[in-house]
């Protein structure tokens, strides 16, 4: 929600005081104050300010725009205009209404609170919306100071005037606050919300500023790190046993999505810790600088991937930085399959189950470049079998078996396919 959503109530100017509804007295009493303190100001300057309802409302919006930057974005364009209504219509009611005991327009207590309730679900934080109407008091107190210049009103109304501005911003930012802390209260967790939502904004590389990362991180209670480390977490959590583990961490949670992941700050947790993952698979990506974490991230997703694929050896937490071989080797799947097309198309002509057999002696020699008894004890098979292996590789591999490059392209291509295959 933003402030565009929020319903303005039709103008007071509009209505005839002798026309107003008598709202419940909960409404009534929030604008007391406010009430007392306007009534004092003469009628007339009243009604000489009436013109500048519209300029005072502008300046005010225009002010919260310059100073508090987090809402110039809900401020610009159509929803500026809906805001400046609203400004409007507080001055209009402070010039036709405040001289009216027991009246005010009766949804104006819910629409400050509601003003409260869209900011919690805008991600702003406290301290913006309170400065926000600390800004705006400000701006409205000085465009009414001018104005008392300009008619030569004395410095006992200019007071008043003072007072009166404050005293109403003062409620109407009290009934926002109000607002907001009933839309924390009502999100489930609204800390584990803010989180939830940094945990988001973290991953994401859209539209993303380090002012609104640190405005999530405040709403969160979540100091921001320099570096991070996220694992990936193979559903359905173990939700019982991570929740163990999250209450001894300062770790951001999304326990519950297609894929599950955490962020912990710092380096990932030694080997006790992750037990605490309990029945939960789990891959631990690299430690990166915060603004990277999405890298992390990806880099422990696929390494969830291959242990699903039985290309990793299966285990309860598998780090990426314990397997970079294997991942440099299978990072490219497209490349790969070209280097394997080019590599061992001297195999196309054979069986599956022969070409299985060639690839696993041939890569064997490239390893270990062992004499036939040594090969043989390796892929438990008759010396003769292993002579009689190499003599066909030679005939299909020709000179490309003397070449120290072509030997290393072949290795890896065989490591690779065996990989693939899930037979490292």
């Amino acid at each position: 929600m933003t402030v565009a959503d929020i319903r303005v109530a039709p103008a007071p100017a509009a209505l005839p005081i002798s026309r107003w509804r008598p709202v419940d007295s909960e409404v009534a009493g929030e604008f007391a104050t406010a009430r007392r303190l306007w009534s004092a100001i003469p009628r007339d300057l009243v009604e000489q300010f009436r013109p500048h309802a519209d300029p005072m409302a502008r300046a005010v919006i225009d002010g919260i725009r310059a100073a508090v930057p987090e809402y110039a974005p809900a401020l610009a364009g159509q929803a500026g205009e809906i805001a400046v209504a609203g400004v409007r219509q507080v001055v209009q009611w402070v010039v036709d209404g405040s001289r009216s005991p027991g009246t005010t327009p009766q949804d104006w207590g819910r629409m400050f609170r509601r003003l409260g309730k869209a900011e919690f679900a805008a991600g702003r934080g406290r301290d913006e919306l309170q400065s926000a109407y600390r800004v705006g008091g400000r701006v409205a107190w000085r465009y009414l100071a001018a104005f008392g210049r300009r008619h030569r009103v004395s410095a006992e109304v200019v007071c008043a005037c003072a007072d009166a501005v404050f005293a109403f911003v003062d409620e109407i930012s009290a009934l926002s606050l109000a607002g907001y802390s009933v839309a924390q209260g009502e999100t489930e967790g609204g800390r584990d919300h803010s989180r939830r939502r940094l945990l988001e904004q973290i991953l994401t590389r859209r539209d993303r500023s380090p002012r609104a990362l640190e405005r999530l991180a405040r709403a969160a209670g979540w100091p921001l790190p320099e570096e991070v480390t996220l694992v990936a977490l193979e559903p359905p959590v173990d939700e019982q046993a991570l929740t163990d583990f999250l209450a001894g961490t300062n770790a951001l949670a999304d326990p519950r999505g297609p894929e599950p992941c955490l962020l912990l700050p710092g380096g990932a947790p030694g080997p006790d810790a992750t037990r605490g993952f309990g029945r939960t698979r789990a891959a631990i990506g690299p430690r990166v600088p915060l603004g990277d974490a999405a890298d992390s991230l990806r880099r422990a997703r696929q390494t969830l991937e291959l242990l699903r694929r039985g290309v990793l050896p299966d285990a309860p937490v598998t780090r990426w930085a314990d397997h970079l071989a294997t991942h440099s080797l299978l990072a490219d799947p497209f490349l790969l399959a070209e280097i394997c097309r080019r590599s061992l198309s001297p195999l196309d002509g054979l069986t599956a189950k022969q070409r299985a057999k060639m690839s696993e002696t041939l890569l064997a020699w490239l390893q270990t470049r062992g004499g036939a008894p040594a090969l043989a004890t390796l892929l438990d098979v008759h010396p003769q079998t292993v002579r009689h292996r190499i003599r066909q590789l030679e005939e299909l591999f020709g000179d490309r078996l003397n070449d120290p490059d072509e030997r290393f392209a072949l290795e890896i291509t065989l490591r690779a396919e065996q990989l693939q295959h899930g037979r490292g």
